[in-house]
């Protein structure tokens, strides 16, 4: 019998292969219960270029006020605007998103959303 977490690592298998096949860019989102991470991954999967998260504190800063802190959806707004300008920064501007398995809604598609809105071509 499977658990959750095994099955959510399959369908995220399953995308990655399809995004190997494209040849792109790579915009990898996790999320936690207190936090959301995102990474722009070489189109080799070798090398991580560009990362955000609610860890870092510039974004810790900006939700200093927010109730929730790190596990809600206006971060990980933040953390889309902040991983789409360093993307733009480094040149990269069309990437496939990899929502590792989970649901496309809450704070994943949030993420995606101010990604788009900030510039980076999903």
């Amino acid at each position: 019998m499977t658990d959750k977490r095994q099955s959510r690592i399959r369908r995220a298998r399953a995308t990655r292969v399809r995004i190997d096949l494209q040849r792109m860019h790579r915009l990898a989102v996790h999320r936690t219960n207190l936090n959301i991470y995102a990474s722009v991954v070489s189109p080799d999967g070798d090398r991580v270029l560009v990362s955000a998260s609610t860890q870092e504190r510039e974004v810790r800063d900006r939700l200093k006020e927010a109730k929730g802190r790190g596990g809600n959806a206006q971060a990980a707004k933040i953390v889309g605007e902040r991983i789409a300008r360093k993307a733009v920064a480094a040149g990269i501007e069309r990437v496939a998103f990899d929502r590792s398995g989970f649901r496309y809604h809450g704070r994943v598609r949030a993420l995606a959303d101010a990604a788009r809105e900030a510039g980076l071509k999903i």
